[in-house]
């Protein structure tokens, strides 16, 4: 959620932050941007919409030259105010010396803001944002103080989760940075800083990064770097090398990157494989896991938590990890382990999945779970990000980047990495060699066999037109695929708005059943495994009261025809890995009705990417 952006260097600073805006436009957001330091005042410009609205306006302005090279700019997910051109950021103070965005919220804003209003500051706009400029103006005249001490010394007065960018206009060479919760991050180049929420504004201009730590404050001045805390300590530089290549970041071809990313697949899968599988050992390896053997070997039970998509990847998961691994796991709401009283002690292994590594409630509960001296390990696909800093060890998807806010290639890198890992929990147990070589084997053949269901994209693409005008929808799975019964469910209502709900099919006829009929479709994810004759009972269940029914079935199958009205085949596979073929064509029939729905499939309403507040 929210998006910052920032530059001081020799460049013409208007071109960098609207290119990054662009970039972090995947994040959600309502309103947009910039603020320019020019000639010893700021320009601000802001617009209620998209990007593409606040370039237009600043076109119809018919600015022939930007000479600044000191900027910031800002997408903003509206929290306190309503979205508008008066509550965008950026926020001059009263003075107009300074200039501010913010990502995140400031809990303690009325207290600081009534103050405020007693020293006869006036405030234009209903957010907590400006609340902090001002208190930043106060601090900083009134104290005679450089702006990043003001910073500083202000942020010892507030409470909540923030990344912030500052400026001031009497000094003009320097930006400074902070946070608490939401991710900033540095780039350096030659001359010049980039800042930004995460790093796919930064790689178009530099391979160095500096990832800002909570409670960490980075001064640019005068082309030199400098980090401290809130409680002014000084911090050594750790610069870090970006990985991410700009193509990447691209569509390449593709309408959406939604479709980009679900064909991406095959290759994001053997990426997550890639230097992990040991057939011949019947063993994975996981580098970051190793010092942690004797832990890893001593858990009694896991706790999986997570948000959302990722949330449901632990679903899946949780059936591995008690199949392969024999041990009792739960899968938890991040926000509700974070805040609830959970059974646990320090033989309780906790999993934090998070493809951005920065969603809010995952973070809070990998931080109580290490309050309560658990072993957190994470499943992320950023590499640097929040959580994959703050867990005791990490297994990164190597997905690479995932623009659209439908997850796609990311949750199914999830559910193999998941299935890896309870294999070589397993292997520490008592699961044999023969059946991890089995396994092994068949995840191999996952690329090959993800390629052969995207060549059928169009089949699907014909079958989502046939079903785009229904306004509800059932997706059903049992066992393994029940996790991802409710994944098709949020992928059909994020990306089409259309009214779905997943459940475990053994739940049908507990009440949901009273729902089904003609005009209430229902997909039914049945392969041919250890649930199939009872998914079968199921969709005639549904046939017997009028439903249509999808059905996603084992090729070969031909039995399944005669009682669903429609079938999507997928490539017979063990069954603790069909979630993962499942998932394709259920990301692909979404995508397909979005589009016939004519929506913004890469950026649905009223969701961000990355979820950065609770």
């Amino acid at each position: 959620m929210c998006g910052i952006v920032g530059y001081i260097g020799k460049k013409q600073a208007y071109p960098v932050l609207i290119k990054g805006l662009e970039r972090l436009e995947y994040r959600g957001y309502d309103s947009a941007g910039v603020a320019l330091l020019e000639n010893g005042a700021f320009s601000v410009y802001k617009k209620k919409g998209k990007v593409a609205e606040l370039s237009k306006f600043v076109k119809n302005k018919n600015i022939k030259n930007f000479s600044g090279g000191v900027g910031i700019a800002h997408t903003r997910w509206a929290t306190h105010g309503i979205p508008s051109d008066r509550n965008a950021h950026p926020h001059l103070s009263n003075n107009g010396d300074i200039v501010i965005v913010h990502n995140g919220i400031i809990e303690n804003y009325l207290s600081i803001k009534k103050v405020l209003l007693k020293k006869n500051y006036k405030f234009k706009s209903d957010t907590d944002t400006e609340v902090l400029a001002n208190l930043i103006e106060d601090i900083k005249n009134n104290a005679k103080v450089s702006i990043d001490e003001a910073v500083r010394l202000a942020l010892l007065q507030v409470t909540g989760a923030y990344a912030i960018l500052v400026l001031s206009k009497d000094e003009p060479n320097t930006m400074v940075v902070a946070k608490i919760g939401s991710p900033a991050v540095v780039g350096i180049g030659k001359g010049e800083f980039f800042v930004a929420s995460d790093a796919t504004p930064i790689v178009e201009h530099t391979k160095k990064v500096v990832y800002l730590e909570d409670r960490e404050i980075a001064i640019i001045k005068n082309g030199k770097l400098r980090i401290k805390t809130i409680d002014n300590k000084i911090k050594n530089l750790y610069v870090q090398k970006l990985e991410t290549k700009i193509e990447e970041l691209e569509k390449n071809g593709f309408p959406h990157f939604m479709l980009k990313e679900i064909f991406e697949q095959p290759e994001s899968l053997r990426n997550t494989m890639r230097g992990r599988i040991l057939v011949d050992k019947g063993g994975i390896k996981f580098g970051g896991l190793e010092k942690f053997g004797k832990e890893l070997r001593s858990l009694k039970s896991l706790t999986i938590t997570a948000m959302g998509t990722a949330r449901f990847t632990g679903l899946v998961g949780e059936y591995a990890f008690e199949e392969l691994a024999k041990i009792p796991t739960k899968v938890e709401y991040s926000s509700e382990f974070a805040y609830r009283d959970a059974s646990v002690d320090i033989n309780t292994g906790f999993i934090a999945i998070s493809q951005s590594g920065e969603t809010a409630d995952t973070l809070n509960a990998v931080k109580e779970a290490k309050r309560k001296n658990m072993l957190t390990l994470g499943v992320v696909n950023v590499i640097g990000s929040s959580i994959a800093r703050a867990v005791d060890a990490g297994i990164y998807n190597h997905a690479g980047p995932e623009t659209a806010v439908a997850s796609t290639k990311a949750s199914t890198s999830q559910v193999l990495i998941l299935i890896m890992l309870a294999v070589y929990l397993g292997r520490m147990r008592d699961l044999s060699k023969a059946k991890a070589q089995e396994i092994l084997k068949e995840m191999q053949r996952l690329p090959n066999l993800a390629e052969k269901i995207l060549k059928n994209a169009n089949e699907i693409k014909k079958l989502a037109k046939k079903y785009s005008k229904n306004n509800n929808f059932f997706f059903l799975g049992r066992k393994y695929n029940a996790g991802a019964a409710m994944e098709g469910a949020l992928k059909l209502k994020e990306c089409s708005y259309i009214h779905a709900e997943g459940i475990n099919a053994t739940e049908l006829k507990h009440g949901p059943l009273s729902l089904i009929d003609k005009n209430f479709p229902s997909l039914v994810i049945a392969p041919n495994d250890s649930m199939y004759e009872k998914s079968k009972t199921g969709i005639q269940e549904i046939k017997a009261r009028g439903g249509r029914v999808i059905a996603v079935a084992t090729e070969g199958n031909r039995e399944i025809k005669t009682i669903a009205d429609d079938v999507i085949y997928i490539p017979k596979t063990l069954e603790i890995l069909t979630p993962i073929l499942a998932f394709i064509p259920m990301q692909l029939f979404a995508y397909y009705i979005a589009v016939e729905r004519g929506n913004d499939v890469d950026k649905p309403r009223n969701l961000a990417k990355s979820v950065t507040v609770e």
